[in-house]
Order: C-alpha cells, then structure tokens, then sequence
C-alpha cells in the first residue's frame, strides 16, 4: 500500500506526532467521562502543552521538507496521495496559527467545558457566558489567521468539511427549510406520527436500560475486544485507533428511546473507524474524511435502519425482555413512538422531520457570533426567538435552550452545520444501496454485518485518502445533494 521511500520515511516520523494526537485522544475520552471536577485545571495545561507541542513535530524543518520532497514524487498511489495532501493540509493549517492561540483555545476549551457542564446543571448561563465570549474571540482570530475569501465562518467550515463554504450550507437550508416545513405541516395534519407517545413519560431502571444498549450493540456485532461502551453527559465517540473506540451514551431515566438511539448513532460512528483499512492505522489517512461523512454513518444506522419498521419488530423482544412495560404494546406502536414527530427544544432528541431546524439556528447564530453582530448576553434570547420562528415552541430554562450542547465549551465553532451534511448524506447512500441491495430484507434477516460491509466498501475502508467530495463523486456518482433526505422523509411519514 506505501511503496514510495519518501513516504514511508514521513510514515516512520509520524508515529510520534500520531502517538501524541493518542494520548490526546484518551485525556478528552477521560475528561468526559471519569476525569474528577476539580482536575479540569491540570488537565486544561497539560493539554494546551500536548498541543503546542504536536505543532512544533508536525512544523519541524525535517518533517515539513520530507512532505515537501513527497508532493513533487512521480507516481504516487492514491493512498500516498492521500498521505501527503493530509499533512500537507495540516501543515498550511498549522502555519498559520501561532502556537500561543493553539495553546490558549485548547487551556481555555478544557476550562470551558467543566463551566458548561456547571452552568448546565444548574441553569445558570451567566456561569458559561465569560467562557463562551472568550471562545468567540479565539475564533475570530483564529478564522482570520486561517483566512477566507468571503467571511469568516468560511475558514472554520473547512476546518470540519474541506472545501464546504457558508454559501453551500445556505443554499441546502434554502432547499431543505421549506421543503422540510411543508411535509412537517402534512404530517401534522395526518396525526399518525404526530401525537404525544405514552412511552415518553413512563420511567425505566438505569441497569435494565444497560442491558438493552448491550444486547443492542451485540444484534449490531459490536466487537467489545475493540470497543467500548460507557456515560457521559452528552453521547460522543471517541476514536483512539482502529482497534480501540469508545461510545457512550446517557440515562435521563424516562423516555427510554433517547438512551437507545444514542448507543445506534455513536455506534454508526464507531463501525466508521473500526471499519477503515488495517493498513491505514497510525497514519495521517487512518481515520475518517470529515465530520460530515462521519455524521452521514452514524445518522445511516440511528434513523435509515433504527428507526425502520423491520429494526422495530426484531428489537421487540430484547425490549420486552428487560424493561417489560413494553410488552403491552404491538410493533406498530413502537415503531411510531420510535418515528414520531413533535417540535421540541432538544436537538439530540429531535425526530427526523425537525432535526435540521435545530441545524439552521446554530448555523446562523454562529455566523453572528463571528460576524461580531451581536453580544454574549444576548445570544439566549435569540436563541429563544429563533426556536420560536423555527419549530413554534419557546424554551424556558437555559439548559433546554442555548446551554443544551456540549460543541461551543469545546472552542468548536463551525462544526454543526456537518451535521445536515450527515442526513443527506445517509439519505443519498440509502438511494445509492438499494438500487442493488435489498436494504430492508437484509435488516429482516438480522443480516448487519453484511450491511457493514458495504458500507465498508462504500466509505469506511478509505479513511481520509480522498477529499469527502473526491469520495462521494467516485462511489457514489454525487456530492451532497438534499434532494434524496426529502425523498426518503417523504416516503417515509406520509401515508
């Protein structure tokens, strides 16, 4: 696979600057999960310093001239390729921001995210709020260090996504807003996915809904030689290698679906990086392409396949086995509490028809934000206002309402709008499967590793050796269209 010296001189270099981004890896894994409080201080140096130092490898005279000597090397293969437009990416990146801007957002995010996790709890922006202005600022300087040709949000958007500019991400919200408006307002009208699901309010044990995420993630053939699954406040994945992941998810206690489909959708993204060619590992191309290919995994298994009628039938019985209240009720009514559609505040709990409102605020607060056309302070209740416009329905506390996601505490602006990316994505590798894939009879026959194996073949076994619109152009015959996410919602829900 690497056949060329002077790649495989840079790979032998890169093990150390990889081993670092490891070890970094592992200490955000510990922050969100066992970390104690009071060692976000510590942890906030010791990081910034991990940071500042995996610049300097990675900018170092010898390393930089060696990726150098690669770009001008004749016949490289597509993997080399990849290696060499990955670093060398990382090294314009890096060139660019001074190591004291680096080492002040990654001291002041540690910070951040303890403060965010305290304000939350206790409903208190004003807690947050000093963090979050001095986020905004590093973000500013950092977008114009980085550069754009148009605003700012342009240099942070290709930070998640290379090569996605504001105007594309405006121009699919200007397709998908009242696309999506329109089939939330028949839906409504049609009341079958539009009522009040009695299963939401009923209260489940934390150990019996432990038990489902296993049992879940063993239907699924979650390999636990490789992977993990532990709590956090807000579900994440975290890829160390291609032989150690780790997800987690949350038990609120009631409205036992939130849990379970947390554990499918950090397992879409598990499945990405445990999926990416073995020869790939500890290189610069041995993980996912992008945020929003990473998204369009994780949305394929939680709602494409999750939230199907055929995954609904087969999971019943787990279901029924260990929390029991379920028995009562048939798969149909399951499969509408798991489908149905209702406005609300949370956007990890929002249902598939109102998920990308929730996108569209923070994309457009976020454009605020960096434009500097408005003030910490009153980000809440713009928030507030803009919910309103959006889904109807107006939030009442900060913690269901601007202090709801964990993004911002880590200094990550420009990230959400991957997330769309991700649902349209899912949709168009749904169109593309089932032209020669029975999908749904495969889901049927409990068949998932033979799922998993197209997608490997599809997306997972590349990592990052094409650029994402390389990728989805070569095996898929398009880039993000959101055509197909209203084609497969539209078939869906309206009867």
């Amino acid at each position: 696979m690497f056949e060329n010296e002077v790649v495989k001189e840079i790979l032998n270099k890169y093990r150390r600057i990889w081993s670092i981004g490891h070890a970094m890896g592992l200490m955000g894994w510990d922050n969100e999960t066992y970390m104690p409080p009071k060692g976000s201080e510590e942890r906030g140096y010791a990081f910034a310093e991990l940071s500042t130092l995996l610049q300097e490898l990675l900018l170092s005279d010898s390393f930089v001239q060696l990726v150098e000597k690669a770009k001008n090397q004749d016949n490289l293969n597509d993997y080399e390729k990849g290696v060499v437009r990955v670093l060398d990416r990382e090294i314009s990146i890096f060139k660019k921001l001074p190591p004291s801007l680096i080492y002040e957002i990654s001291k002041t995010s540690e910070e951040a995210f303890h403060a965010w996790k305290v304000a939350r709890e206790k409903n208190d922006f004003s807690i947050f709020a000093p963090y979050l202005e001095k986020i905004i600022k590093l973000n500013i300087e950092k977008a114009e260090k980085l550069g754009y040709e148009e605003e700012p949000y342009d240099a942070l958007l290709d930070l998640f996504e290379e090569g996605l500019r504001a105007r594309d991400v405006v121009s699919i919200f200007s397709y998908l807003r009242p696309n999506l408006k329109r089939l939330l307002d028949k839906v409504i009208s049609q009341k079958y996915f539009y009522f009040e699901p009695e299963l939401e309010k009923i209260k489940y044990e934390k150990e019996k809904m432990e038990k489902v995420n296993i049992e879940i993630l063993n239907l699924l053939q979650y390999p636990w030689d490789r992977a993990r699954l532990d709590v956090s406040p807000h579900p994440f994945t975290q890829g160390l290698g291609i032989n150690d992941v780790r997800i987690t998810t949350r038990y609120e206690g009631y409205d036992f679906k939130r849990s379970l489909f947390s554990v499918i959708h950090e397992f879409g993204h598990a499945t990405y990086e445990l999926q990416i060619d073995e020869n790939l590992k500890m290189t610069p191309i041995g993980g996912g392409v992008s945020l929003g290919i990473h998204e369009s995994q994780s949305r394929f298994w939680e709602n494409i396949i999750g939230r199907s009628y055929q995954f609904t039938s087969i999971v019943k019985s787990i279901l029924d086995k260990n929390l029991e209240f379920t028995k009562k009720y048939t798969d149909e009514d399951l499969f509408r509490y798991f489908a149905s559609v209702k406005p609300s505040l949370i956007r990890t709990e929002a249902d598939e028809l109102t998920y990308n409102f929730h996108i569209l605020l923070r994309f457009e607060l976020e454009r605020l934000m960096l434009k500097g056309e408005t003030k910490v302070d009153e980000l809440p209740e713009i928030w507030n206002q803009n919910m309103e416009e959006l889904l109807g329905i107006r939030p009442k506390t900060f913690s269901e309402g601007i202090l709801q996601d964990v993004h911002w505490s880590h200094g990550d602006l420009g990230y959400f709008p991957t997330y769309t990316l991700g649902n349209i994505v899912a949709a168009q590798i749904r169109e593309y499967l089932m032209k020669n894939t029975p999908l749904y009879d495969l889901i049927n026959e409990k068949r998932f590793n033979d799922i998993k194996d197209r997608l490997r073949d599809l997306i997972h076994k590349y990592g990052s050796t094409y650029k994402p619109k390389e990728l989805l152009l070569m095996k898929i015959g398009e880039v993000y269209n959101p055509e197909y996410l209203i084609k497969y919602l539209t078939e869906k829900y309206l009867k």
